[in-house]
């Protein structure tokens, strides 16, 4: 079993507003994401992600978000399981986010 690091919306608006190398990815389908997304965020749903997992790097900083924060743990397990040990799960997702003010884009 692996642990599922996490960090909460305020935590990743400081690395963005820092403009720290983060690798953001959006792991909703696409029929989701067309309400908008995480200024920044890479879209790749979770059902793609064992396919594209070679576009990613061990050492890169990822942080996965969905809709609430549970597929997005899931995807954090995973990418776990495969040996990445910088991937963070955005507590309570894109709802979080939206519900602390910050901004979308389409």
């Amino acid at each position: 079993m692996y642990s599922i690091k996490e960090m909460d919306v305020h935590a990743l608006k400081e690395l963005l507003d820092q403009g720290k190398n983060v690798r953001l990815i959006d792991v909703r389908s696409i029929a989701e994401m067309a309400g908008g997304v995480i200024p920044r965020a890479e879209k790749l749903p979770l059902h793609t992600l064992p396919a594209r997992l070679h576009e990613i790097k061990n050492d890169d900083h990822c942080v996965l978000y969905c809709r609430s924060g549970a597929r997005s743990a899931q995807g954090v397990g995973f990418m776990a399981a495969q040996g990445f040990d910088n991937v963070f799960n955005l507590r309570g997702g894109i709802m979080a986010w939206q519900q602390s003010g910050m901004p979308l884009m389409a």
